[in-house]
């Protein structure tokens, strides 16, 4: 007996009129033609205009046979494979909508996706306290989270709440929903996955199929978001036209500029669960062809955009793209070259590789996946309330001045600059009773053998870690506050991260000093010396370093260390030339 509903991944789709011939004119027809597709109008048989397409590619060998055929010399034991899809396109109340089968949704073009249709229906339909599973986006950091329940849990027991989280697909057990499958296991609750599709359990014919969409156009389009649940909503899309065009003309303007902190990598959603088994990808932005790389460079993207002439670097980035590709080959010889090895895994804009924010008047604005948001007032209060009380006027820890010293400008000119940071940290260890400079005093990173950690620049008598930076704009600093809460995990987590921070405070300190090797840290400081000696207020930081330093304070708290900003003062230029001439 067959099934009633399967499982299958519903898209919503924009900009496609509800006739088969515009569904097939938003396909793309070269690529359709290259797999030697099979299209078929299915209207009739829907009732509803609808496009079915369906294709299969064989390839003469595995992408493991050389692999196997080294190492075993058995030439029988080669296998072909074929990679086989289908896309079903449909329109129910003049809305398009698309369903994969196997690598059929790969012939969906990602610009043509509702990107919060999925996740709006989660929202309104899964039971906040039986949340299986969610992927969040990091504002301020290229990082994807996600997690996994299968037996469920509360929003609060996961943290989905946290600073900077963007809940961007969030998957379990659904409140009572009309659908054709009805009831499942587990005292009749159904489960559904909503991001950008919505993978759910739909009819398997073509009237309970509509039944079932119609149902989901339902519950997005009238249903209010759980209360619980409703802060996944706390960015909110701009979609008034004027603004999102005063948006796109601050980043245009911002990227023929010089980088200020502003713009910084992103994962787009789409592209996540490609990129870790990416070998390479290429980047095409403007007229110049693609650029080749073993990985993804935000350097390389704002310098071709920089060249780019005003007002027409947004639309060069909308129009660029970033495509990832797997090696098929485990080893490349002369004989090999590497393009001809790499197999397309997926493709996205490069407008979707970048984030960045912007204050209007008092509003604050997000890119994020390519698309403008507003951070709401209730979210960013939040933040502030988090980071207003990290800022003290009467800092616990005493640091000397920041010296200016004569320095060189740009046109030959002697003039006089603060000194650099690694000789205030000196400066700082010598002034001061038993503190040790660490500063590029690292420690092996136990989870990437090539990589390094630094735990503080200065280790005060108090056994304090402080962390110094020199900042004409907030941009270092959200890696600054990021770096504190990775020496404090592994301080916390890792034993040999332990004994070898313990010896060089050691063997760099004077007199000798000594630690336990099972020390952990209770007080981190962030010493910041802000551009002409500007004082330092939570009012300093760009949004996505505020939301960076509060996701740190939180995880840090977690563990009992508490964390201090401090601002540094410089001498003014008269002292310092007082003291030269002294």
């Amino acid at each position: 007996m067959s099934s009633t509903a399967s499982k299958r991944t519903l898209y919503r789709l924009t900009h496609v009129k509800a006739t088969p011939e515009s569904m097939l004119e938003a396909l793309d027809v070269g690529a359709l033609d290259t797999l030697d597709a099979v299209v078929r109008d299915v209207s009739d048989h829907m009732g509803v205009p609808a496009l079915a397409v369906s294709f299969a590619v064989a390839k003469e060998e595995a992408a493991w046979g050389k692999d196997v055929l080294r190492l075993a010399a058995e030439s029988d034991l080669l296998q072909s494979e074929q990679r086989t899809g289908a896309l079903l396109v449909l329109a129910v109340d003049d809305v398009v909508y698309a369903i994969g089968f196997d690598q059929g949704y790969r012939l969906l073009p990602a610009r043509l996706k509702d990107a919060h249709f999925g996740l709006s229906f989660g929202i309104r339909a899964i039971n906040p306290r039986q949340v299986r599973d969610f992927t969040a986006s990091v504002l301020g950091q290229a990082r994807i989270d996600s997690s996994l329940v299968h037996a469920g849990a509360s929003v609060p027991a996961l943290g989905l709440r946290d600073h900077g989280r963007i809940i961007r697909h969030l998957g379990g057990y659904l409140d009572e929903v009309d659908l054709t499958a009805g009831s499942c296991a587990r005292n009749g609750a159904m489960t559904a996955e909503g991001g950008i599709g919505l993978r759910i359990k739909l009819g398997t014919t073509p009237a309970t199929l509509i039944k079932d969409i119609r149902a989901i156009a339902r519950i997005c389009e009238h249903d209010v978001p759980h209360p619980d649940l409703a802060f996944v909503e706390h960015i909110t899309a701009v979609k008034d036209p004027s603004l999102i065009n005063a948006l796109d003309a601050e980043l245009d303007a911002t990227l023929g500029c010089p980088a200020d902190g502003r713009i910084i990598t992103a994962v787009p959603f789409s592209q996540s669960t490609d990129l870790p088994r990416s070998t390479a990808c290429t980047i095409k932005i403007g007229s110049c062809p693609p650029h080749l790389r073993d990985e993804f460079s935000l350097d390389y993207v704002l310098e071709r955009a920089r060249v780019i002439k005003a007002g027409a670097r947004v639309t060069a980035l909308r129009q660029g793209t970033i495509e990832l590709f797997r090696d098929t080959l485990s080893a490349r010889t002369a004989l090999a070259p590497r393009t001809a090895s790499l197999e397309a895994l997926s493709k996205e804009t490069a407008m979707k590789w970048i984030e960045a924010t912007f204050s209007l008047s008092s509003r604050t604005f997000c890119l994020l996946d390519g698309e403008w948001y507003e951070l709401g007032a209730g979210y960013l209060r939040n933040v502030n309330e988090t980071v207003a009380p990290l800022f003290t006027d009467a800092p616990s820890v005493d640091l000397p001045r920041w010296p200016l010293v004569e320095k060189l400008n740009k046109k030959g000119m002697r003039v006089m600059r603060p000194a650099d940071e690694g000789d205030y940290n000196k400066l700082a260890a010598q002034a001061r009773r038993g503190w040790v400079c660490l500063d590029k005093k690292n420690v092996h990173n136990p989870f990437r053998a090539s990589n390094s950690v630094e735990i503080c620049d200065l280790f005060t008598e108090d056994d304090t870690l402080v962390l110094v930076k020199p900042a004409h704009s907030s941009s270092p600093l959200s890696h600054l506050f990021s770096q504190a809460r990775v020496s404090v995990e592994l301080l916390f987590e890792n034993a040999a991260v332990r004994a070898e921070f313990a010896r060089s405070v050691h063997v760099n300190s004077d007199p000798a000093r000594s630690i336990p090797e099972g020390f952990t840290p209770r007080r981190v400081v962030f010493a910041i010396l802000l551009k002409d000696g500007a004082k330092l207020t939570p009012d300093s930081l760009f949004p996505f370093s505020a939301i960076t330093l509060a996701q740190t304070a939180k995880a840090l708290a977690a563990r009992g260390v508490t964390i201090e900003v401090i601002g540094i003062e410089s001498e003014s230029a008269q002292s310092a030339m007082r003291d030269e001439a002294a």
